[in-house]
Order: C-alpha cells, then structure tokens, then sequence
C-alpha cells in the first residue's frame, strides 16, 4: 500500500518514517528542500512554554511525546549517523504571575516542578542576572538541536529503502487519491497525508481547515559554554544553550502572513530581552538572524485525523508553537488511525474535520 505524505518538516518527516515501518511505499513530496522551514526556524525546546497555560489536548500530546524523545533521538542518531544533541538540562521560568495555577497543573500533569528560591535559581544560572529572588524549575524539560535533527531525519529520508524523496515539487492540487504537482506532474496512492505547516489551509479546500501563518523571529549569540547552562524564560522570551556553547534567543510571534523578512527592531528586541536575563551576553556577537513561519491554529490545537469530505486524505498540521514539542505523538496517533489500530489517546480533541 502506498502513502504520500505532502510536507518535509519535522513532522512530515517522521510521519514518512513512521508509515514506512509500517510496512507502506512512502511518497515524501515538498515544495523546497527537507527541513528547510518552521521545524529549522524553531529553538527545539521540548515542552510548550508555560504549559499550564494550554488545554488538555496540547498536554496530552506534549508528555506522550516526552516520553517518546529519548528513545527517538537514540533511534534517529543510529540510523544517520548524525546526533540531534538531545539536552535534559532543565527549564528555568522567571517572573510568573500564575505560579499558583503552574504548581497546581504540575501536581497533576508533570514533568515535576516546583518552586525555587534565589541560592536554587543563582545556583543553577550564576551568570543571570541579579535581583531574582524566585522562579519556577522544570528539571525534566529538555531541548534538542533541530537543524541536527531535521539533517538527521533528511538524511534517512534520501537512503530509506521504502521512502522516495520528491524536493522542489510544490503541490497544486489533489483528490482522493492522487496530487498533482505546479509541473503537472500527477502522484498516486492509497493514502494522503497533509503535514504541510503554514501552508495547509491554502491546498484545501476553501475553509476545510484553519491554519495560518505566524511570523517568530530568532538570534544567535556566539557565547562561549557555560555562559548559560540551561533554557531560561521570561516575559514570554526565552534563551537556549547549545552544546557548543552558542546561545539561542527567541522568539517574536508576527501575524504578517507569509512575509519571512527579517527587521532591525526584532533584532534589537530580542538582543535586548537576551542581554536582560544574561547580561554577559552583550559582550558577544550575534552571527545569525532569522524567520520562520509558525502554524497557528485555534488555541495551539493541531488537526490529526481523517479530513472532512474524504476518505483516504489525513492532515497533521496545526501544532502552532509546539511542532517540535509534540511531533512524536501526533505522528504516533496518526499513524494507528492510517494502520487501523487502536490510537494511545482520544482523537476527537484533534479532529481534521
């Protein structure tokens, strides 16, 4: 039986790996080349920001996929050779105003956290900056380098013996059971599966779907280790460590549409709430500034499932900020609903229709 997966992100890609073992033909088809865009745009921290915040659904997804990572990057660094650098260093978040609701929803969902004080936080972050008297700690939160990732994933994609790659190949149209592409040329399968990103609404039908796209953009320090040992977040922005030492920071949230354009105000502002939480950090370079089109959808919820009017076309697209946070287990349920199994979770809460 054979699958076209429409979409190379790090959800696309992983749909395509996951339907292989499952014993399908995998047709992976995207408009540009694999990983190239929201998936490599994003800082690779594996929990939503103030997950207390979200709904059921989008925790739902979150821990399964928490549990799944480890074993995933283990599984995904064998097979290409290449290591996501999967960090567990924790989760540092500053300035909460709802810290009562944050310990009550970490009572009952996790991972642990708990409240700190001044010695904890200075103790886990020496280089912060100083005046912070409390926060709260997520020991358990890790992140994971995705352009390492979505390299990895590409590079199985190219040399899986059940998987054809076809880059460079935006889609126009499809039907029930074929795509067809700007060139004219037609795909056919039993199976569609859209994991198309900012892009989905707009090869659907007219209101099938609501996605849209939102404009986050992101700098790079070229920080020496250990200036910041973990992720740290305040006021809605955040900082990210790498292995090497380079620290990222993120992120603006831009309704613009497509527009990928990158703009010396964010840059400023996004060195500015960097240097506020680290302030060493102004003493080194910013060597990358970019923009990536995140998915937005109504309340962060992505649609997994069957699409409305159709009988063998799927979406998972929707993930808005947490693509990466909750890819695993959205291409886990997607793939028991495509194989017939019996899913881990509820699916109505993510209804493509």
């Amino acid at each position: 039986m054979k699958v076209i997966v429409v979409g190379g992100g790090v959800i696309g890609m992983l749909q395509a790996h996951s339907l292989a073992q499952e014993g399908f033909s995998v047709s992976l088809i995207d408009k540009n080349e694999l990983g190239r865009e929201a998936s490599w745009a994003g800082g690779g921290i594996i929990s939503p920001l103030y997950p207390w915040r979200y709904s059921e659904p989008v925790t739902a997804l979150a821990s399964r996929s928490q549990e799944l990572y480890p074993d995933l990057v283990s599984q995904i660094h064998q097979e290409s050779g290449i290591d996501p650098e999967y960090s567990g260093h924790g989760l540092l978040v500053l300035r909460v105003s709802d810290e009562q609701a944050a310990l009550h929803w970490g009572q009952t969902h996790g991972p642990w956290l708990e409240s700190i004080k001044t010695k904890a936080i200075y103790d886990l972050e020496p280089n912060l900056a100083a005046g912070h008297e409390q926060s709260l700690w997520m020991p358990d939160v890790g992140s994971i380098r995705n352009p390492r990732l979505l390299n990895a994933l590409r590079s199985i994609m190219h040399t899986h013996p059940k998987i054809e790659v076809f880059e460079s190949s935006p889609v126009q149209s499809f039907s029930e059971n074929s795509v067809t592409l700007a060139t004219g040329e037609t795909h056919t399968a039993d199976k569609i599966v859209f994991c198309s990103g900012a892009w989905t609404s707009d090869l659907m039908p007219e209101q099938a779907i609501t996605i849209e796209p939102v404009k986050g953009q992101m700098v790079i320090f070229d920080a020496p280790r250990g200036l910041v040992n973990r992720v740290v977040l305040s006021d809605g922005r955040y900082v990210i460590p790498r292995q090497d030492g380079k620290v990222l920071a993120g992120s603006t949230l831009e309704y613009k549409g497509f527009d990928k354009l990158t703009d010396k105000e964010a840059k400023e502002s996004l060195f500015l709430s960097a240097t506020k939480l680290f302030p060493s950090l102004a003493n080194h370079t910013i060597i990358h500034h970019w923009a990536g089109l995140r998915p937005g959808s109504p309340d962060g919820i992505p649609s997994i499932g069957l699409l409305k009017g159709y009988d063998s076309v799927y979406v998972n697209a929707g993930h808005f900020r947490n693509g990466l946070v909750l890819a695993p287990a959205s291409v886990e349920l997607l793939s028991s609903i495509i194989a017939n199994r019996s899913p881990k979770m509820m699916i109505d809460a993510y209804s493509a229709s």
